[in-house]
């Protein structure tokens, strides 16, 4: 399993137990909200009963009982007779009333019928209503969730929110502080290498002057290849040691920039490999050549490991005039990627190969957004039929000469 897929999985399973954990809480207080609903209920029905109790009464001392039992039960409640009017209220505002006698003879209570009939409304809306007999007629009593039931409601989602908003900060703070991490460790070990490939690299010119020397090969073509192979090692050498620093760009034609390289490609693959070039040969962009060329050369090495037997790859440099863009599109013939993975296959760590490490289209992102502010994606792609890569980057040179798509 590579790397990507073994994180992948243990962010399912994270999720996975978030969601045990979130459903748990849930559960448990949805089991606890029906208790104490449950409770209030029936706290709600022995105030109805004192209440009754007290309307058809004498007892002076049993009403004092009813009374203080009545007055310990603080569920927000209505009553209202069989024609729907509001004859007694208890736990709403205090300082309002539906009564226009008591607001005028008590001027802190405000008269206010239409806040008692919204409380109604809503009370119908939560519980069904409670039947009470009183002198031969019927009432009803509307009550609806206390306080602290409402808060218990809203707490587990509320609990919820506080929980994930620390773990979001927690995993953005965490993930910032281990990419930091990760691009010391790979700028270091990029200059490393830089510095380690140096001096055998020094050895090899050295050595190639001398058997042009020793054995007259000044124009022999196998030397004139080996030439060749050393100046690409101190390419990939200043790539190394160019990591981490910013680079400078400097304009070059792309579409030269481009044939050079695929010229330099083309004769290290199989024959089996047809390579074609197209394009808008007027087009220009900043550039850092050994970067850029990296860039090129994981392209053409995916591109190459795609194709299975025979194949082409094509490679297209046009521009849109209307965005001052230049767009260059790598194609192969290879087996494809599922659209799944467009993403994905710039994630470090994914690789389809075996001996892999999954790092070139990692490396070509960074160096394309970072380095050139430009971009690059997968634009088409067809299992069985190849894929397209497309790098955008920006037009330095607009005229009438520049090709649009």
């Amino acid at each position: 399993m590579n790397p990507y897929q073994q994180k992948k999985r243990w962010k399912y399973l994270l999720l996975a137990f978030a969601v045990v954990i979130a459903s748990g809480s849930l559960f448990y207080t949805s089991y606890l909200v029906k208790n104490i609903a449950r409770s209030e209920r029936t706290r709600a029905q022995v105030w109805a009963i004192s209440m009754r109790q007290i309307l058809a009464s004498d007892d002076n001392d049993f009403l004092n009982y009813v009374i203080a039992v009545r007055d310990s039960l603080t569920v927000p409640a209505i009553v209202t007779d069989g024609k729907g009017e509001i004859v007694l209220q208890r736990g709403l505002d205090t300082t309002k009333t539906f009564i226009k006698l008591e607001a005028e003879n008590n001027k802190r209570k405000k008269y206010d019928p239409a806040y008692f009939k919204e409380e109604l409304a809503y009370m119908k809306g939560q519980h069904p209503p409670i039947k009470l007999q009183v002198l031969g007629e019927e009432n009803f009593v509307y009550y609806k969730d206390s306080p602290l039931l409402t808060q218990l409601r809203l707490f587990p989602y509320i609990q919820l929110t506080v929980i994930a908003i620390f773990l979001l900060m927690a995993y953005t703070a965490f993930s910032s502080s281990r990419k930091s991490e990760q691009d010391q460790v790979w700028v270091g070990l990029a200059k490393e290498t830089a510095h380690q490939l140096g001096t055998p690299i020094s050895s090899l010119i050295a050595w190639i002057e001398l058997m042009k020397e020793k054995f007259n090969a000044e124009d022999d073509v196998l030397v004139a290849e080996m030439e060749n192979d050393v100046k690409r090692l101190e390419i990939v050498a200043d790539r190394f040691s160019k990591i981490g620093s910013k680079p400078v760009l400097d304009e070059h034609g792309v579409y030269a920039v481009v044939k050079d390289f695929v010229d330099y490609f083309k004769v290290r693959v199989s024959k089996n490999i047809s390579f074609e070039m197209t394009g808008n040969p007027h087009l220009k962009a900043g550039l850092n050549i050994p970067l850029f060329d990296w860039v090129l050369e994981n392209l053409l090495k995916n591109a190459v490991n795609a194709i299975e037997g025979k194949g082409s790859i094509k490679v297209e440099i046009s521009g849109n005039k209307v965005k001052n863009q230049i767009f260059i599109d790598v194609t192969d013939t290879g087996k494809g990627i599922s659209r799944s993975k467009f993403d994905t296959v710039f994630q470090p760590g994914y690789t389809t190969r075996k001996r892999g490490w999954g790092l070139g289209l990692s490396l070509t992102k960074r160096i394309i957004e970072n380095y050139h502010n430009g971009q690059i994606f997968v634009k088409d792609s067809e299992i069985g039929k190849g894929t397209t890569f497309r790098i955008v980057l920006k037009n330095t040179r607009n005229d009438n000469k520049t090709k649009t798509r």
